[in-house]
């Protein structure tokens, strides 16, 4: 990989990033521009260079209590290699280790292949939460521990499925709900929603699938 390299601070990084985000809407939570601008300036974005092109990124946590999040990572599509994306995850677990954090933890929706990518890079599902209501998208929530550890981490299988934007289209002119709507709001619009035996959303058991990030 003598033609890949990753760096903190580049004139294209916030521009690259908020594009790549845009164009993986679909599979990555929304952060906007401005959040880029400052994380760029706080060293948490990390852009990898292939021919000193601009080929993908990741984006890190302030590492908290220990943990640092991986809030998102891309390839771009024309690019995507596991070689690629994995380089990106040593770089954040070297950054993670730099700030003595404990441990690496990041949420990836039931129905990409990045959760394969994610267990053979040695990461542990440790919990599974709904995500929004558009996509009735399931959360598999991955962690990984950097510093050695008593205990084993609890490990269970990840969920597999596919989204479904079925809910929301029948119920959008309800008015119950808007963007701005968290927690208990939205839980109760979820039971809603689900209470409705006209839509079925998919969830598969667990298959193992090959991934290219």
């Amino acid at each position: 990989m003598d033609n890949f390299i990753i760096v903190r601070s580049h004139p294209l990084i916030v521009n690259y990033v908020d594009k790549l985000q845009r164009e993986n809407a679909e599979a990555l939570s929304f952060y906007p521009r401005v959040v880029f601008e400052r994380e760029s300036e706080n060293g948490r974005l990390f852009l990898g260079l292939l021919n000193g092109e601009p080929c993908g990124y990741i984006y890190a946590g302030s590492g908290a209590k220990g943990n640092v999040r991986c809030h998102q990572v891309a390839i771009q599509y024309d690019v995507r290699r596991r070689l690629y994306g994995a380089a990106l995850v040593v770089a954040l677990e070297d950054y993670a280790n730099n700030m003595n954090a404990s441990e690496i933890s990041l949420r990836c929706g039931f129905d990409l292949e990045a959760n394969d990518f994610w267990s053979a890079l040695g990461y542990s599902c440790i919990n599974v939460v709904d995500g929004g209501i558009r996509r009735m998208r399931r959360i598999n929530i991955w962690r990984k521990y950097l510093q050695p550890n008593m205990f084993s981490d609890l490990s269970i299988r990840p969920e597999v499925g596919k989204t479904s934007s079925a809910y929301w289209s029948k119920h959008k002119q309800t008015g119950i709900v808007s963007g701005f709507t968290r927690g208990k709001g939205l839980r109760d619009y979820r039971v809603l929603l689900l209470s409705d035996n006209d839509v079925e959303i998919d969830i598969e058991p667990h298959q193992n699938e090959t991934m290219e990030t």
